[in-house]
């Protein structure tokens, strides 16, 4: 939990600076906070909606954080891209062409957006890549920890194999859209455990994070090894698991392999309350959200010293070098531990999850609708 324990702290250091004023300013003579106090207008631009979480985590909770920083002066300009790379290019484009101070984007495609973030760096408007890392000359990085989200999947999924874990193990790897630049890097941290340690039978990347797609592709995964000769099913996200619970259960399987996930979505954590999904990778949305609307909202005003002390990890892209980054950790989330995560941290309500159809499973877990 370092990078965890390390925002809290970047935040409350950010936070006595704030009323430094022009003392934290650049030097370089382009600082923005000569020009905006609290009025700054800030461009967030998500990749799609198949993922419960943007629309109901990611987007109202930096609002909601912009306006907490600007003392309900600055303003959040949303766009969502609905998974079309070129439509995204041109949302940023256009808050470039309108002079928003700064854009958090989370990239549809990594490359694609590249010119795009090219041109509002001329445009002297920085660009903050959000849980993706885009290409390009982006001024700031804000994500959780992938590779440890990959490493977190892998771990549980040799846990739920138990003595199994063994090479003769047949395990299906069902990985994110190839466009995305996690994908490979949740892949990464996954094979990190997984390799030498089971037989990976068959691996596919699924396009646009689509559950439909997942769904084919583990029909074509029973098809070609047998439905009771796979031992577990490495998903990269909830949604795709979804998919992949489908096309088991169609396939006649009762006694379903461990699934995993990753997100904590509603419908998947009521999965593994049933025992349906093995785990999900819990990412605590709020602690990214509230970072990047910072991050946005410092850069924009000129406070760098805030905003060096908010990115106190590196990373690189395709392009560019040492790119002040925030990086959130993640924890693992199993039948056990719902209570401890998102119960706890409010995601949910026991309510919300112990609906009249997971009434049962939930007493027997211990949780109370």
């Amino acid at each position: 939990m370092r990078e965890a324990t390390a925002a809290v702290t970047v935040s409350a250091l950010a936070l006595s600076l704030a009323s430094c004023g022009s003392l934290l300013d650049s030097d370089d003579g382009k600082s923005k906070s000569h020009r905006k106090g609290d009025a700054v207008t800030i461009g967030l631009l998500l990749p799609e909606g198949e993922t419960a979480r943007y629309e109901k985590f990611d987007h109202p909770i930096i609002e909601k954080q912009v306006k907490k920083l600007t003392n309900g002066k600055g303003k959040l300009v949303y766009a969502n891209a609905d998974e079309d790379a070129a439509k995204q290019s041109g949302q940023l484009d256009k808050m470039v062409a309108d002079k928003v101070d700064a854009i958090l984007v989370s990239a549809v495609d990594a490359k694609k957006i590249a010119p795009s973030v090219q041109k509002a760096k001329e445009a002297d408007v920085p660009v903050i890549a959000y849980d993706r890392l885009a290409e390009g000359p982006v001024s700031g990085y804000v994500a959780f920890d992938n590779e440890l989200v990959g490493q977190v999947q892998g771990q549980a999924l040799l846990k739920a194999l138990g003595g199994g874990a063994r090479q003769s193990s047949k395990i299906v790897m069902i990985n994110g859209s190839p466009t995305d630049p996690n994908t490979s890097v949740f892949k990464e941290g996954a094979l990190s455990q997984l390799q030498n340690q089971v037989d990976i039978a068959k691996s596919y990347d699924t396009q646009g994070w689509k559950p439909k797609t997942a769904g084919a592709h583990m029909k074509d995964a029973i098809t070609a090894i047998g439905k009771d000769n796979i031992a577990g099913v490495y998903s990269a996200n909830d949604g795709m698991a979804g998919g992949v619970i489908t096309a088991l259960k169609a396939a006649g399987l009762t006694d379903l392999p461990p699934v995993t996930g990753q997100d904590a979505e509603l419908p998947a954590v009521q999965r593994i309350v049933t025992g349906e999904q093995y785990m999900s990778v819990y990412k605590p949305y709020p602690e990214e959200a509230v970072g990047a609307a910072e991050m946005a909202v410092r850069i924009s005003q000129g406070r760098m010293v805030e905003y060096d002390a908010l990115a106190g990890d590196r990373s690189d892209n395709a392009t560019t070098k040492n790119i002040p980054s925030l990086l959130v950790s993640v924890r693992p989330m199993t039948r056990s531990t719902i209570k401890s995560t998102v119960v706890k941290d409010r995601i949910y309500t026991t309510d919300e999850i112990c609906t009249a159809e997971f009434k049962a499973a939930c007493a027997a877990a211990g949780l109370k609708g």
